[in-house]
């Protein structure tokens, strides 16, 4: 009975015969575009996808908020474009599909105080003219099939780790974002205190469990393992990231209870970056050229893969659509002080592991930020700046969880050995590109030592 009503839940209402045993008139043009922009937002399960929503703000709060602090990036206008990133996206995808900062250039502002909005804004639209010219002329799709599986593996398990770590790191000491550093111990009690995180990863973990399998292996395990129908209903119906986030905004302004007072209504007043010739110089050189492997390979290459293991059954999130969509929303957004933003497979492995199914999931939470952005504009920063940082991390460490558990498909050694290397190099190096390359490397090393064994083999007998 409940595979037959999970089967009813997910069952497209338009692709069933009408009474009478006639088939239903599949609709034309407008009508096709309304009738698939509507299944792209449909809410798959109404608590899974409001609480996927919450799946990737483990990382996208931090970084905003570090910048607003430290280099008083704009986060009215940011709020604004990346509520419409996430709502476009949404419509054009059908999957939570997600919108986060580019790290590499929020990195490369925090460790340099000379690298300002300018400059930021300056390494986006590089960025983004790269990896939209790579989408327009095709390119793109010739990178992906190049790729080999376990040096996508490898980038995403580095970047799982990474995630969890830094999540780790939340948890455990207090957090000075304005400067992106670390002090000391958390403390155990408060209301941003040890115990709270632990609470927090204690709550997920008990209602969403070690997570849901993705479909392929799920139906070759299900012969294995049957989950319970409670244990369906509770992952289902209890929103466990959306309760935690929740419950970060009200310890956010029982901290600072003036900070509500100081809210002020109305957007943020939008203008156009000045950039001069030296913030494009410096923009290109300390941001563009260390993002745009990490673009190219996490925020496309990677996330197209995993959208393809999670979702087989979607064909729109291709190399070139998402090359596309990443350009242009940064050649708009970038122009007026929005964070520079890209997909990435942390985000949608997020947004999965916590019941994110549909675009809907995504529209949702550019909604909600968009209404803040043109209701509060700037002001909230003074009540997100007081939000539990541990609770953050606690978010992040089962978006980290999840991204690198992607990485557990590889059924060689040869394989597992070209994923563990490219995970090691990325780790210790802090660099995809470098972990890439040695990837290839050792991926070409052993396809050239079977290749040679076998030509070996043939001349002997």
């Amino acid at each position: 009975m409940d595979r037959a009503a999970d089967a009813m839940d997910t069952a497209d209402p338009e692709a069933l015969a009408v009474p009478g045993g006639a088939k239903q008139a599949e609709p034309r043009g407008g009508l096709l575009l309304i009738a698939r922009a509507r299944d792209n937002l449909r809410f798959r399960s109404a608590w899974g996808e409001l609480n996927g929503a919450m799946g990737d703000l483990g990382t996208y709060i931090p970084i905003v908020l570090s910048l607003a602090l430290s280099r008083h990036l704009d986060l009215g206008t940011t709020l604004i474009f990346t509520g419409i990133y996430n709502a476009v996206t949404g419509l054009i995808y059908g999957v939570p599909m997600p919108v986060q900062p580019m790290k590499s250039i929020a990195a490369a502002a925090l460790a340099d105080p000379s690298f300002d909005i300018p400059e930021i804004m300056a390494a986006g639209i590089i960025t983004a003219a790269f990896v939209l010219f790579l989408g327009l002329t095709r390119l793109m799709k010739l990178v992906y099939w190049f790729v080999p599986l376990p040096v996508v593996r490898g980038i995403q398990l580095a970047q799982g780790l990474n995630f969890a770590m830094a999540a780790v790191k939340y948890i455990r000491y207090d957090q000075d974002l304005a400067k992106s550093k670390s002090l000391g111990q958390r403390p155990w009690a408060g209301l941003d205190g040890l115990i709270l995180a632990i609470a927090a990863v204690c709550f997920i973990t008990l209602v969403n469990g070690a997570g849901k399998e993705p479909p392929r292996r799920a139906q070759q395990e299900a012969h294995q393992q049957q989950e319970t129908s409670w244990r369906r209903r509770l992952a289902s119906s209890v929103p466990s990231a959306g309760i935690v986030f929740l419950l970060g905004v009200a310890f956010a302004v029982a901290r600072h209870p003036s900070a509500v007072r100081e809210l002020r209504a109305g957007p943020s007043r939008m203008r156009v970056v000045h950039i001069s010739r030296e913030a494009w110089k410096q923009g290109f050189i300390k941001g563009a050229v260390p993002q745009i492997p990490l673009s190219v390979l996490n925020s496309v290459v990677a996330v197209c893969k995993l959208t393809r293991d999670l979702f087989p059954e979607r064909e729109e999130a291709s190399p070139t659509s998402v090359s596309v969509t990443m350009g242009a929303m940064n050649l708009v957004g970038c122009w007026f002080g929005a964070m520079p933003c890209c997909h990435g497979a942390g985000g949608l492995a997020g947004q999965y592991r916590f019941g994110g199914r549909s675009g809907g999931c995504v529209a949702a939470l550019g909604g909600l930020k968009l209404a803040l952005g043109l209701v509060l504009g700037g002001s909230m920063l003074r009540v997100l700046v007081q939000f539990p940082v541990g609770l953050l991390g606690a978010l992040l460490l089962f978006a980290g969880v999840e991204l690198a558990a992607a990485a557990r498909d590889m059924s060689t050694r040869a394989e597992a050995f070209v994923m563990l290397v490219c995970t090691a190099v990325s780790l210790v190096g802090s660099s995809a590109a470098l972990g890439f390359l040695c990837g290839m490397i050792a991926h070409g090393l052993l396809m050239l030592r079977a290749f040679t064994g076998e030509h070996l083999k043939s001349i002997c007998t």
